[in-house]
């Protein structure tokens, strides 16, 4: 079985998204070397992400650039689950599969279909419900040299508990948008 994992960009300040989900404050990341969005994208199988980012995508269909246009900039392709209470309304959309559940099920599910591929999950709500339940067995961070101001957090959960990371990779070939890969510290 492959690994669950949660992966982002984020600006400097800790968001993942602009106001509204906005997503052209990516371009200020430096672009990877040559072969890494490939071989990132060539471990995942299924993606979860939520319904607010789906809803901000189809909005902004015609305004996003080659990168954020599509997953992992068009490199990936698989499965997308998206969560929602609303799944009748969007269940004509061919390119995801819509659940209704808690998010337990829905990454059981994920795993079934990934195999011995990956999970990846793009939603920093989804990340959050799944890290309460410790379903996230890896994180992969890169940051953008921009501060947002607002937007979407990374993770935001008052009165949360503690989460300890380990470093287990860096990504050499990105110096500016330093990207990092940690597992949950154990013990």
């Amino acid at each position: 079985m492959g690994k669950v994992a949660w992966g982002f960009t984020c600006s400097i300040d800790g968001f993942i998204a602009g106001p509204g989900h906005d997503m052209s404050w990516m371009a200020a990341g430096e672009p990877l070397a040559e072969g890494t969005v490939e071989r990132l994208a060539g471990d995942v199988a299924v993606i979860v992400s939520g319904r607010a980012g789906y809803d901000a995508a189809k909005a902004q269909q015609g305004r996003r650039d080659e990168m954020t246009s599509e997953a992992y900039g068009g490199a990936w392709s698989g499965t997308e689950i998206i969560l929602t209470h609303r799944p009748e309304e969007i269940a004509d959309d061919p390119t995801v599969v819509a659940l209704n559940c808690d998010i337990e099920e829905a990454i059981r599910r994920a795993q079934e279909v990934a195999g011995d591929r990956d999970v990846q999950i793009i939603s920093a709500d989804i990340a959050r419900q799944a890290l309460e339940h410790d379903l996230i067995d890896e994180l992969q961070v890169f940051v953008a040299p921009v501060f947002l101001g607002d937007g979407v957090r990374i993770f935001d959960v008052p009165g949360g508990r503690r989460i300890d990371w380990e470093l287990v990779e860096i990504y050499e070939d990105s110096p500016r948008s330093f990207g990092r890969t940690y597992r949950p510290k154990q013990g």
